[in-house]
């Protein structure tokens, strides 16, 4: 009922994935990225879900939010006790840093080019704002800090969006929302990019991102992205810990997609990085792979199972081969 894809082949209605795994009684499986939408959906909401860090009952989360690591590491050390019971071999992956995918960086936090005047405008659009904020620091409500961040201010050149920040100092009481512009530790979605200088109602003076600031939806901020990075973290101390006590091949793809996303990485006659459509390894969702960049992955997996079954799927040359698995861009208008 939760995955209707499962559903799809399910052996019953109310079958778990585990219990339908158990039944074919089977002498390897792999864990792939267990813990992954445990983040992800958090992630790509924009932070809308919640941190649920020291809550261990999951049946009160949302779907967007992050899962306690205790109850992460719980059901994965089931799952791989169960899958084991019989003796069975396996493979297990780290949960890499989902910040580091195309749906987070391909639109920068100052997309907006400005002429003089269109700033000018808008600046005098926030003026009676920023003065509010004079006023909250006056009084002692909020730091010289916290009032030079929230300030709004534009210019001519690129500029950053106006977002809702929740995690900002209340000033409710003085009638002033919860509004800044966006900085670089700032990570903005990519579904953004057709959204940011929209006008709300066909009136031009109301355009997102700049006159109506970003809801929450739209942005993940630095204080979530550190939610998604602790728990990620401790995620895959879990999983390191339990692949080593069951002697299971460890596939650090974290690690793969850290090098992806700064230096890139090689595969045969191509080298694949992150970046959105021509990047290769990730597919226009900014979040799945290619077929190219799945084929990396079994690669690695297969690598670990020779390191540590004593396996030669590599030196028997029984691997993907790069060129088989055709990335295709869309046509150049």
């Amino acid at each position: 009922q939760a995955n209707p894809y499962f559903a799809r082949m399910a052996s019953s209605p109310n079958a778990s994935m585990l219990e339908d795994a158990l039944a074919q009684n089977a002498s390897f499986f792999t864990l792939s990225e267990m813990g992954g939408n445990d983040v992800l959906s958090f992630a790509t909401s924009g932070g809308l879900g919640v941190d649920q860090t020291g809550n261990f009952d999951p049946t009160t989360y949302g779907s967007n939010d992050i899962t306690d690591p205790m109850v992460f590491a719980g059901t994965l050390d089931a799952v791989v006790n169960a899958l084991t019971a019989n003796g069975a071999k396996g493979a297990i992956t780290t949960v890499p840093y989902v910040t580091n995918l195309p749906y987070f960086t391909t639109v920068s936090y100052n997309p907006v080019p400005l002429d003089a005047g269109t700033a000018a405008l808008l600046n005098g659009g926030y003026a009676q704002y920023n003065g509010g904020l004079l006023q909250a620091e006056g009084a002692g409500l909020i730091s010289a800090e916290e009032r030079a961040a929230r300030t709004v201010v534009f210019a001519e050149g690129n500029n950053a969006v106006v977002i809702e920040d929740e995690d900002l100092t209340d000033l409710s009481g003085l009638g002033l929302p919860n509004y800044r512009q966006t900085t670089s530790e700032d990570l903005v979605v990519l579904p953004s990019a057709s959204f940011i200088g929209t006008v709300v109602n066909n009136d031009p003076l109301l355009i997102n991102g700049l006159s109506v600031p970003l809801s929450d939806q739209w942005v993940l901020t630095a204080t979530e992205t550190q939610s998604v990075i602790v728990a990620t973290d401790s995620y895959n101390l879990t999983i390191e810990s339990i692949a080593t006590s069951k002697g299971l091949a460890f596939v650090d793809l974290k690690a793969i997609l850290e090098q992806a996303s700064s230096t890139g990485i090689v595969f045969d006659d191509f080298t694949m990085d992150t970046s959105l459509v021509f990047g290769g390894l990730v597919s226009l969702d900014g979040v799945h792979l290619t077929a190219r960049g799945y084929a990396f992955m079994a690669n690695s997996f297969l690598e670990a199972i020779d390191a540590t079954y004593g396996s030669n799927f590599h030196e028997a040359g029984q691997v993907a081969k790069a060129a088989d698995y055709v990335v295709s861009y869309p046509a150049v208008l």
